[in-house]
């Protein structure tokens, strides 16, 4: 069965860093304000605490990972975790899995330990599958941005959820998933009508993925070159990964995800906050009555 998510979404990595009561307190406006879903990333540790933290604030909302890393996590005892935050909360739990990127696996655990991404993929999803209570199909997404790996979403996931991509990668993504798996892309945005200004603050928070293989490899195959990776990255390259303006114009780009086959989109906020631990609370209640 597919797992149903529909409208936006917002994606913050402060709900899972920031500070706990905080995290759960916007969870619970977010809800308020009318989004669909909140999503948090993973870099190893409690997860799964931190999912049931926003939960336990929450009544309605789906609580998303954007992503589980497999590298930093066990599966077995992932499936054990999600099944008891289901038996507690009900079926609002939606579960995405990635396989990160070499620079920073080989970095935080041990050298030359990423190998193998679409087996390493496929090794952890069959461990969830025999886990004593599995995890299943229906309640898992996969990052995937390349062909292979969405194929894999479409196969063995209950669909997507790519990450730093433009509306020409969720009309390929739809594409390749077919029309029934879940498509949830993230799109980040800047709520600044400043050309300059806007561009600055996503160049800020743009440039640590400039050396990560995935997304680079996947911008190449939209026609970007290394010209636009270089120096803090191109004009081209920024206005597509990120979308900037007023209300309406972040609507709009909104919009042509879903009108490219998006069933949910996923919004970061970037802004010129530090580190991981503020929140964008304003720009979140700006954005809603456009975005929703």
């Amino acid at each position: 069965m597919r797992y149903a998510l529909g409208g936006t979404g917002i994606w913050d990595a402060a709900l899972r860093f920031g500070d706990p009561g905080e995290a759960a307190d916007c969870a619970a406006e977010i809800e308020e304000l009318g989004y669909a879903a909140v999503w948090l990333p993973d870099a190893g540790g409690d997860l799964f605490g931190s999912l049931d933290n926003l939960l336990a604030k929450t009544r309605g909302i789906t609580v998303a990972s954007g992503v589980l890393n497999l590298w930093m996590q066990d599966p077995t005892e992932s499936a054990a975790r999600y099944r008891e935050l289901v038996a507690e909360y009900g079926r609002r739990v939606l579960v995405g899995i990635g396989v990160s990127h070499a620079p920073i696996i080989n970095q935080l655990t041990e050298p030359g330990k990423f190998t193998r991404p679409l087996a390493s993929m496929r090794a952890f999803l069959d461990a969830l599958d025999a886990a004593p209570v599995p995890l299943s199909a229906e309640d898992r997404v996969l990052a995937a941005l390349g062909p292979k790996m969405l194929e894999l979403a479409r196969d063995r996931a209950a669909g997507a959820h790519p990450y730093l991509v433009s509306p020409e990668h969720t009309a390929d993504a739809r594409a390749a998933l077919g029309p029934g798996p879940l498509l949830a892309p993230e799109q980040g945005v800047v709520l600044e009508a400043d050309p300059d200004r806007a561009r600055a603050i996503a160049r800020g928070k743009l440039s640590m993925y400039f050396g990560l293989p995935n997304y680079v490899n996947n911008w190449k195959r939209y026609g970007f070159t290394d010209a636009d990776i270089t120096g803090g990255g191109s004009d081209r390259l920024v206005d597509t990964l990120v979308a900037w303006g007023d209300e309406d114009a972040i609507a709009a780009r909104v919009h042509q995800h879903r009108d490219a086959g998006a069933d949910h989109v996923c919004v970061q906020v970037l802004t010129e906050r530090e580190g991981t631990e503020s929140f964008p609370r304003e720009q979140w209640r700006r954005l809603a009555p456009a975005l929703l």
